[in-house]
Parts: structure tokens; C-alpha cells; sequence
């Protein structure tokens, strides 16, 4: 989970190659979550082309895959409701775009009147913004490039070749597997080991009393926060989505309860960068203090986050992650561990604040988890 850093390597280097590893980290769990929808939606792009060419006989169908992929794109959140809006709005932008072009030419004005006659037939079909985006903006396509892919003399051949677009990714949307708790599942599991790596490099640097790999730490937690951002949207998108959906209602429970976790993992990663410029501090200041017991606990916070990040990624019970927490709260009596030194007593302050996170993130109640701790 730590990065090969080095203490003689020169701070800016140090912080280059923290920043590098945790964008390629979050790359390698973007590109993992988004292969199968992309895959999806590449093969309907060409089906589409396939269809419009060798069924329809259009020698440039451009916007069959256009309308396939604009539809699906890469995301897994397909909702029939959204693909068929994307294919709808796609459908009447080509379709008018192309009477429009064929009726009256294109320029200026014909631009202007597409654009408001789309806008307002997408709306009187359904309030969804998205639909009349795309009708927008494909009328504005077809007006303004007229020589754009033709389809043939026919005056609605680009039209379509937008309708079997749609129509194939419909039918994808309708016949994968829809489990709204797949992504969210996979962007907790790697947000919180982002906070896990992040702890035990702290640790290591509590431990031996390094400057250098408490810094990395506290670069590697700043660098977490597109994760943690990812896991937060993905989780609203899959609470919205049980709203409405059969499969989503299904799952509602867990689907709240990876949302409030997104929320806690946020919060302790808060915390956990408070810790360690804390710590920075405190060992820049003195290289002696004894800090054994502040690593310790941050060590088997690490563990325990490493834990959940698998519990939560795999919707497995965390009975086991909860104990390793409680165990680790019981430890954290700041006048035990460090009886005659404030400034680790504020440490273990900090390390008290995480580890109730880390608690409700597994599904504690707020007041059990802060009772878990001793009292001062």
C-alpha cells in the first residue's frame, strides 16, 4: 500500500511520485469499473453502423453509432428512462436537422430555428433536460454541416440512421444485467484503501519517527479525494436509482448504507489529513518523543480499513472489521499513552475522532461508537 520513496530523494520528486501513484491507482479502479459498459457500448456503436449499412443501405451511416454511443456511453448507470431520453433526443435533432437542411438549406437563421423548434418539441414530449440537450445539439450538427455523413437523397436517411442507433442501445440497456450496487461497491472499495495506504504509510512514519513518510502521508490523503469524491456521487446516483428502479429497490438498504459510508470514509480522511500534519509537526519538533503508541493505533486502524474496504466492495458483514475498531477505541486513553506529553495527547485526540468514523463507516451507531471510547 506504501509508495518506494526514499528519504534522501528530494522533497518535490517525493511528492511528484506520491501524486503519480495515487492518479494511476484511481486510473486502474476508473478504467476496471467503466470496461464492461464501455466494451458494451462500443460493439452497439458498431452493430449500429452495421445495421444502417449493410440493412439500409446507407453508405455513410454516421450517426447510427453516434446515437448508440451517445445513448450508453460508458457509464453503468442505465436506466431505460435516461438511454431512451438520450436516443429520443438524438432522434428528433437528426430528423428535424435534416427536413430543415433539406427544405430550406442551412445558415444562420435555419440554425436559430431548428434549435428553438427542437428544444420545444423536447420538451412537450417529456421534462428531461438531457433530451432536449441532445436535440439541440445534433439539430445544430446537422444544420451547420449539411455535408456531414449524408445517408443517401432520402430527406430523413440521417434520421434514421439515429433511430437504429437508438433502438440497438435501448435493447442493451434493457438486456444487461442491472445491478445498481456493482459501481458503488467497487469506488467505496478502492476510497477507503486509498485511506488504508494512506494510514499505514502514516504509521511507518510514527513508527520510526520520519518527517519524510509522514509528508508522504499527508500528499497521499490529499490525493485521495478524487476517490472519495467518486464514491460520493456514485452513491447518490445509486440511491436516486432505487427510487425508481425494481432492481434499486431491491437493494435499497445497502444502497443507503454505501451512502452513508461515503460520508464517514470522507469524514475520517478529513481527520486522518488533520493527523497527520499534526504529526508532521510533532516530529519535526522532536525527534525523541515517543510516538509508539499513536503508531500503533494508526497501524491497526490501517488494518481495520483495509478490512472494510473488502466488506464494503463485496456488501459482506464487517462484524469483524467492527471488533478490530472497538478494540483499537478502547486503547486510545490519551493520559495512558502519553501521560506527560500534550502534543501526543492531541494526537491521540485526533486518532480518537478517525476511529469513530471509521466505526460508523461499519455500520456503528454514532453514540455506540463514541461510547466505545474511554472517557477523559
Amino acid at each position: 500500500m506504501s509508495e518506494a520513496t526514499t528519504p534522501d530523494e528530494p522533497g518535490f520528486r517525493r511528492a511528484a511520485r506520491v501524486l503519480v501513484s495515487a492518479r494511476v491507482r484511481q486510473g486502474r479502479a476508473r478504467v476496471r469499473t467503466s470496461f464492461v459498459p464501455t466494451l458494451q457500448a462500443a460493439v452497439a456503436a458498431g452493430l449500429s453502423w452495421a445495421l444502417a449499412y449493410y440493412a439500409l443501405g446507407h453508405e455513410f451511416p454516421f450517426f447510427a453509432p453516434v446515437c448508440a454511443w451517445v445513448a450508453l456511453g460508458f457509464s453503468a448507470d442505465r436506466q431505460v428512462r435516461r438511454v431512451a431520453e438520450l436516443a429520443v433526443g438524438v432522434a428528433i435533432g437528426v430528423g428535424l436537422g435534416d427536413l430543415v437542411v433539406h427544405g430550406i438549406g442551412s445558415g444562420p437563421w435555419q440554425v436559430a430555428l431548428v434549435l428553438l423548434v427542437s428544444a420545444m418539441l423536447a420538451r412537450f414530449i417529456d421534462r428531461g433536460p438531457v433530451l432536449t440537450t441532445q436535440a439541440g445539439v445534433q439539430a445544430i450538427v446537422i444544420v451547420g454541416l449539411p455535408a456531414l455523413a449524408a445517408s443517401g437523397s432520402s430527406p430523413v436517411g440521417r434520421w434514421t440512421d439515429a433511430l437504429v442507433g437508438g433502438v440497438v442501445a435501448l435493447g442493451v440497456a434493457a438486456l444487461s444485467p442491472d445491478d445498481p450496487r456493482r459501481r458503488p461497491r467497487a469506488q467505496a472499495r478502492q476510497a477507503v484503501l486509498e485511506l488504508a495506504g494512506m494510514l499505514d504509510v502514516l504509521g511507518r512514519g510514527l513508527r520510526s519517527g520520519s518527517a519524510h513518510h509522514v509528508e508522504d502521508a499527508l500528499i497521499r490523503g490529499r490525493a485521495s479525494q478524487p476517490a472519495l469524491d467518486d464514491w460520493r456521487e456514485g452513491a447518490a446516483n445509486a440511491r436516486n436509482l432505487a427510487r425508481v428502479s425494481p432492481a434499486g429497490r431491491r437493494h435499497r438498504d445497502e444502497l443507503g448504507a454505501l451512502g452513508a459510508s461515503a460520508v464517514y470514509v470522507d469524514r475520517a480522511m478529513r481527520n486522518a489529513r488533520v493527523l497527520a500534519r499534526r504529526a508532521l509537526s510533532a516530529v519535526e519538533a522532536d525527534h525523541e518523543r515517543d510516538l509508539g503508541g499513536v503508531a500503533a493505533a494508526v497501524d491497526s486502524l490501517a488494518r481495520a480499513a483495509e478490512s472494510l474496504a473488502g466488506n464494503l466492495g463485496t456488501g459482506a458483514g464487517a462484524e469483524a472489521t467492527r471488533r478490530e475498531l472497538l478494540a483499537v477505541a478502547q486503547r486510545l486513553d490519551p493520559f495512558r499513552l502519553a501521560p506527560d506529553d500534550w502534543q501526543v495527547q492531541s494526537l491521540v485526540l485526533l486518532v480518537r475522532s478517525l476511529t469513530v468514523d471509521l466505526l460508523e463507516a461499519s455500520g456503528v451507531p454514532e453514540g455506540e461508537a463514541r461510547e466505545a471510547l474511554p472517557e477523559i
